[in-house]
């Protein structure tokens, strides 16, 4: 069965990890994955090996230290986020698979607006022109995963400025609409879960479990 897509437009940071939590220790093996799109209000989470020095000038904008891997980045809107709900036995994935998955998928949105991005070997995300566009990280418990990708569209760049994004100083950022994309959000996020539903489709073909059904 396919994952459900909830999209829950701009709810704050803290509210939607509690629910992401909940929802993961209170499924079975017979719950339906799902995909939540969301947008924050501005919030930086600090991930779990998160280093404080990372956090250049502090602001009035919250830090909220979370439970997936990684170090700091920034969250608000005008940035997809997506969260990745879901049975890693179900799709046959590890994690360093699903973590490609999810950067191809932004890649392959990218591409369908002739913008050539790429992955990079040790520094999850994707990037274009050395610029990062997108960031992610995961946590997994049971065999379940959430968290998930954040991809900048139309938002305000300049809280990246405070911190060493996801801890690389001097590290660029980018956003679709200064690569002379001007699809609305709204379309960008439904075309970013069909990527990341055919992602985890074609995983599991060639996981040779066939195809997952609607």
């Amino acid at each position: 069965m396919l994952p459900h897509i909830r999209t829950l437009g701009l709810v704050e940071y803290q509210p939607t990890w509690d629910a992401m939590k909940q929802f993961t220790a209170e499924r079975s093996g017979e719950t339906r994955d799902e995909i939540w799109l969301v947008q924050h209000p501005p919030t930086y989470t600090q991930g779990l090996s998160g280093k404080p020095e990372h956090l250049l000038n502090p602001t009035d904008i919250p830090v909220v230290k979370i439970d997936r891997g990684g170090q700091i980045t920034y969250h608000g809107p005008g940035q997809i986020v997506a969260y990745l709900l879901l049975d890693m036995r179900r799709w046959k994935i590890g994690v360093r698979e699903l973590v490609r998955l999810m950067e191809q998928a932004v890649i392959d949105l990218l591409a369908d607006y002739s913008v050539v991005a790429e992955g990079r070997e040790g520094a999850p995300g994707v990037y274009v022109n050395g610029a990062k566009i997108a960031s992610l990280g995961l946590k997994i418990r049971n065999g379940y995963c959430y968290h998930g990708l954040a991809f900048n569209v139309d938002m305000d760049l300049a809280p990246f400025a405070n911190i060493n994004p996801c801890g690389y100083a001097g590290l660029r950022v980018t956003q679709a609409c200064e690569l002379g994309i001007t699809a609305p959000l709204n379309e960008l996020q439904a075309e970013l879960a069909q990527h990341l539903v055919h992602g985890l489709q074609r995983h599991l073909a060639s996981a040779g479990a066939g195809p997952a059904r609607e």
